[in-house]
């Protein structure tokens, strides 16, 4: 992996010409390079010519508005990766969801605050390091795992793992429960009789489920209280989020492409009852239904800052019996199945990847 250091360029796109140079001087202040357009038309042909790292983007201004332009971004394979930042006036919820709708990131409010800005531009860059990583990761499995699968294989899974511990997981993404995880998925993908090749995939892309996190501002992925209706809207969006981050190019890495499609789904529920889309029963991936019940079973056994740890009994009455929250019919019942089976397994994994202690 090359090493060098390079400038971040960020593009500002305003109609005013006084909050170009003010968001300009804040940015340059900071180390970044910055490109400016006054219009929509402008901003899609410097984003062509330079393909910047990350966007401002003013929500109201003529011709192509905020809204329409991130829309038609984040609708092209070659720009969908780019972060956005919507620096906005408007604070109403429905223009909030609107522009999540059409793919913005975050939200700055005018007047800009410089260390909210800087806190955003630093997240979403980070968002964006980690998806080129993973991007030209890809590209060298795809180009050498015939020579080197093992290497290779092993690799990428300290990579990962490395990664997602770089960038910040302080919620329950411990490395314990990465591998916990994988090693959950991997036993029932055994117990169902998937292919060898199923069984090796899912046990290397089912660690990157949650890293849509990564995009999810850190006054609300790390609150320990209850969210807002809008911070729990927002901290949905990191299931999409995760599959833009790993599914977003042409890549045919089957790491890739199933990580991808568990970081989409796996909060979706058998019964229709989960999100983002609301899928119901075989619509939802079986990579990410065979997820579902083995995040749930290591959040159960987790301490969490709203709850202690629960024992393995405690957990497996949760699971086939159903608490309220959780509910058997929330899992596919053939899976639900496998898991009894293979209860004693899932304690032994836990015990031999426990958490360290506080």
């Amino acid at each position: 992996m090359d090493m060098k250091v390079t400038r971040k360029t960020i593009l500002i796109v305003d109609d005013e010409e006084n909050n170009r140079t003010y968001l300009d001087t804040l940015l340059t202040s900071e180390g970044y390079a910055t490109l400016q357009a006054h219009d929509g038309k402008m901003a899609l042909e410097l984003i062509d010519e330079h393909q910047p790292d990350l966007i401002l983007l003013d929500a109201m201004m003529p011709v192509l508005n905020g809204f329409e332009l991130a829309e038609q971004l984040k609708s092209n394979e070659a720009t969908k990766v780019i972060p956005i930042i919507m620096i906005t006036a408007l604070v109403d919820r429905n223009s909030r969801m609107r522009a999540l709708q059409c793919g913005v990131e975050e939200f700055v409010t005018k007047p800009v605050d410089r260390a909210e800005l800087w806190i955003r531009v630093r997240n979403l860059l980070r968002l964006k390091e980690y998806n080129d990583f993973l991007s030209n990761y890809s590209r060298t499995l795809e180009v050498q795992v015939e020579e080197r699968t093992e290497q290779l294989l092993t690799s990428y899974f300290d990579s990962m793992f490395s990664i997602l511990r770089a960038a910040e997981f302080r919620d329950k993404e411990t490395g314990d429960h990465i591998h916990r995880i994988a090693f959950f998925c991997k036993e029932l993908s055994a117990d169902l009789g998937m292919s060898q090749d199923f069984i090796d995939t899912i046990y290397h892309a089912s660690p990157l489920h949650d890293v849509g996190k990564i995009g999810i501002p850190d006054h609300i992925l790390l609150k320990p209280g209850a969210h807002t209706p809008d911070e729990w809207e927002i901290m949905k969006t990191h299931a999409a989020l995760g599959h833009s981050i790993l599914g977003h190019g042409k890549s045919t890495s089957p790491f890739t492409m199933m990580g991808a499609e568990i970081a989409l789904n796996h909060h979706e529920r058998w019964n229709g009852t989960g999100y983002p889309n609301g899928l119901k029963g075989e619509a939802i991936p079986l990579s990410a239904r065979i997820m579902v019940i083995s995040d749930v079973y290591d959040a159960l056994r987790s301490k969490r800052p709203y709850k202690p740890a629960f024992t393995h009994d405690h957990a497996l009455q949760i699971i086939l019996k159903g608490d309220g929250r959780t509910r058997p019919e929330h899992f596919d019942p053939m899976i639900l199945a496998a898991f009894a089976r293979l209860a004693e397994r899932f304690r032994e994994i836990f015990e031999e990847h426990a958490d360290l202690p506080d």
